[in-house]
């Protein structure tokens, strides 16, 4: 697994780089299960009126949508890991199962899982490389990935390349998660939970290079504030490379820097026992010791 980089034969060429796809099964014939696919529709960034709701988005090359198991509830049968494929939907790479019935699932590959290797869930499986059990049955200090935040429902935290999560301890019916952000929470113990680190480790180290690649994944020229006009945007018009004398925003006027996006009233809030540390927050900490 690494990134390939290229002789800068071009100014696009210069800055790009590539992964090289160690971990795939069949780099050439990456041929996804169609029984596990389904048609993944585009709407241009448009709403139902065909009104542009999110910016900068259209065009990009076809995919098809792979049904990742994120739940993991065909218990106590042992699968085959057949291959490692490519996602375009996500970050990090997913593997082909076969459960001893023949029914065939995708699941999130963690580092380390190859052909050939067989994977299991269940309430009292060994926890091993990419085994999906419950939190109170995983010996603390694992890391962890694809975890429920309700049970029954599917991991939703910590899904992305080269994520992972730590299981930090159990007290009663709550168990203590640090998540890659540096958040420290509690999750239920009957949720569920996957052995291993996500893999793809390598994708935080590709350089897009030039804007055409950006267009094959769906994105459009981003255009900053401060280079439209004042009816456009309030960053916007000017004498020179003026800010508009106001503090960064969105065109409809709300503040883009230092303010909380998490809504104050979310039900999970309570039991977060550590925020995640941002930039923010370490500055205000560095003010109160002084």
């Amino acid at each position: 697994m690494g990134v390939k980089l290229y002789k800068p034969t071009t100014p696009g060429r210069r800055g790009m780089s590539v992964n090289d796809y160690a971990e795939i099964t069949h780099k050439h014939k990456n041929r996804p299960e169609k029984s596990l696919t389904q048609t993944l529709k585009k709407t241009g960034g448009r709403n139902h009126h065909g009104k542009i709701t999110a910016w900068h988005r259209g065009g990009g090359n076809k995919r098809r949508y792979r049904i990742i198991d994120f739940k993991r509830r065909m218990d106590d049968i042992p699968a085959t890991v057949l291959e490692i494929q490519y996602d375009p939907n996500r970050t990090c790479h997913i593997a082909l199962i076969q459960y001893k019935t023949g029914e065939k699932r995708y699941i999130l590959a963690p580092v380390g899982l190859k052909a050939g290797d067989e994977v299991e869930s269940g309430q009292k499986v060994e926890p091993k490389l990419g085994n999906a059990m419950p939190l109170k049955s995983i010996p603390v200090g694992m890391e962890v990935h694809n975890i429920e935040m309700t049970a029954g429902r599917g991991g939703q935290l910590v899904r992305s390349a080269g994520g992972q999560a730590r299981l930090m301890a159990r007290e009663g019916n709550w168990a203590t998660i640090q998540l890659p952000s540096g958040e420290m929470r509690q999750v239920r113990v009957e949720c569920r939970a996957t052995i291993g680190q996500i893999g793809n480790l390598d994708h935080q180290n590709v350089s897009i290079g030039k804007a055409g690649r950006k267009r094959h994944m769906g994105r459009r020229p981003h255009v900053r504030g401060k280079a439209m006009n004042p009816h456009a945007h309030p960053m916007g018009g000017g004498e020179g490379r003026s800010n508009g004398g106001r503090h960064p925003c969105s065109a409809w006027g709300r503040l883009a820097k230092g303010g909380r996006t998490r809504s104050p009233r979310k039900n999970s809030n309570r039991r977060i026992l550590r925020r995640r540390i941002t930039k923010s927050y370490g500055e205000a900490k560095l003010r109160r010791k002084k």
